[in-house]
């Protein structure tokens, strides 16, 4: 049976489409990494003070965490052409994932007993200053 591929390299289409996914993922990422400076720029125009960007655990990545007072805000940073679909791109797997990550991090907080926390999202839309859409969902303890 004879072999497309004698030589074991792969073949031209595969690395070009290779290349082209490994370019979308470059451009998504720095999409998203420009969408959450505009979203912690609107927080803290509003008083908020960035605690973390790309908080990552075992259990999820939270995009933001701001804090003005005793308000901590779990954030999550859709960047989506319409508010709505920012609004719906946030699944319950994204939501359970989201709160075992702020779970994790509340823990440890010294002043973890005082807090308020509020799970909020910036929707990053095109030529638009932030939307701030606060309680976007409720935790367990909420």
């Amino acid at each position: 049976m004879a072999k497309n591929r004698p030589t074991g390299r792969p073949a031209a289409d595969d690395t070009a489409m290779a290349d082209a996914t490994t370019a979308r993922r470059r451009k998504s990422y720095r999409r998203g990494h420009r969408g959450e400076g505009l979203a912690a720029a609107a927080l803290m125009a509003k008083g908020f003070r960035i605690l973390a960007r790309r908080y990552r655990t075992r259990l999820g990545e939270i995009d933001l965490i701001a804090r003005r007072g005793d308000l901590v805000l779990i954030v999550e940073v859709k960047a989506r052409p319409t508010l709505r679909a920012a609004m719906e791109a946030i699944a319950r797997e994204s939501e359970r994932r989201i709160e075992g990550a702020a779970d994790l991090w509340l823990s440890r907080q010294p002043d973890y007993g005082r807090l308020s926390v509020r799970f909020d999202m910036v929707a990053v839309l095109p030529w638009r200053w932030p939307v701030h859409v606060e309680n976007i969902f409720q935790g367990r303890n909420g």
